[in-house]
């Protein structure tokens, strides 16, 4: 059996590696390195892809969401809500432009942000939600849309984790996450499901006017060369990262299918156990695209476990150990700890085991009975 990783990105790429050397290598025998063709054909190759009217490449997915917040002329103090459950970027770049963070609970089921718990959060100081599409599950877009049309809110997508998941509306009509709110982020760091050989983000809109000011921020608020219209950052993808996410935008299908195939075969290892509960899957078989596939196990040492799988081979990762209303950067008096009852249980209780384009039969059926054998040992 092969060694397992948590994502095998060696695998992956020996399987793309002709497309993608001839890629950069023609990005370094035109040494077009910073917004060169292959930045603008990737961007024109995305927009298609996900249906949207406007890609804005950017240099990271943490950058994408600070750009998008920057773009909709939040002031300080603006309260924005967010999940509790999720990576910290996202309530660090509210905080980093003196937006007021505000957290709520999650779903138990998804681990997506809690519709109820978002109307009880908002103020009149309220001018975003931002709703995280955790592990690669479609968030409630269409109930999150329907409360911010009803208060004037913006809806900010963090879409870092599940690009190319598609929500089904109630009616039955279907888009691409990142094209549903206001605008969107995305990150293309190396372990995403769509991801770069380095750091790279792209911010969604089909609003074309917002989509214009997008794109003097990420340039020093330039549109003209030393005219500096906006108060802008610098946050560039560069055209090599953008020659492998041209390559890689046309494998993001089948990518996403073989994670599915490989959560599939984890759900049928795991069904019927008592102590261990599989990612729920809301609606259509394309809303999840399994960025991470996260385990809760009950009445187990979830700590004890971690050290198990990784004494035998097996890495896996704990997302989140720490909920971010606890964090010390982020601790805020106006919490209270009866208000994330989801999220103090899961920061117990998830577990995340490999996942990603190159698992086989041969390591998933080693996974799972490693799993099965230590839950059955100690619960």
């Amino acid at each position: 059996m092969k060694n397992i990783q948590m994502v095998d990105l060696k695998g992956q790429y020996q399987k793309i590696k002709d497309h993608v050397d001839a890629s950069i290598f023609q990005v370094l025998d035109t040494t077009a390195y910073i917004n060169g063709p292959q930045v603008h054909e990737f961007q024109k190759n995305l927009e298609s892809y996900l249906g949207v009217k406007h890609v804005i490449p950017c240099a990271n997915g943490t950058d994408a969401l600070q750009i998008a917040m920057m773009g909709l002329d939040l002031k300080p103090g603006d309260e924005v809500i967010t999940a509790d459950f999720t990576f910290a970027a996202t309530v660090e770049v509210i905080a980093l432009l003196q937006l007021t963070p505000v957290l709520v609970d999650v779903d138990p089921k998804t681990f997506n942000i809690d519709v109820e718990a978002i109307k009880k959060a908002i103020t009149p100081k309220t001018k975003a939600i931002v709703p995280v599409h955790l592990f690669g599950q479609c968030a409630n877009m269409e109930a999150i849309m329907g409360i911010a049309k009803a208060h004037n809110l913006y809806v900010i997508e963090d879409n870092a984790q599940a690009i190319g998941a598609t929500y089904t509306y109630s009616d039955g009509t279907k888009a691409k996450v990142g094209t549903i709110g206001h605008v969107a982020s995305t990150s293309f760091f190396p372990s995403k499901n769509l991801g770069c050989y380095g750091d790279g983000g792209a911010i969604f809109t089909n609003d074309g006017a917002l989509a214009h000011k997008l794109r003097g921020i990420v340039n020093h608020g330039m549109y003209e060369r030393y005219h500096h219209d906006v108060v802008g950052v610098n946050s560039r993808l560069d055209s090599i990262q953008a020659a492998v996410l041209n390559t890689k935008l046309t494998h993001l299908e089948s990518y996403n299918a073989a994670r599915l195939k490989a959560a599939n075969a984890y759900d049928k290892a795991f069904e019927g156990h008592e102590h261990i509960v599989t990612p729920f899957r809301e609606g259509s078989v394309d809303n999840h695209v399994f960025h991470q596939y996260t385990l809760k196990v009950k009445e187990v040492n979830r700590d004890a476990l971690v050290k198990h799988l990784n004494e035998n081979g097996i890495p896996c990762g704990v997302y989140y150990p720490i909920p971010l209303h606890l964090q010390k950067a982020y601790k805020d008096v106006r919490y209270k700890e009866e208000d994330f009852t989801v999220t103090n249980q899961l920061v117990k209780e998830v577990i995340s085991l490999p996942m990603h384009t190159e698992l086989d039969e041969e390591q998933i059926e080693f996974i799972t009975s490693t799993v099965i054998n230590f839950v059955n040992k100690n619960s």
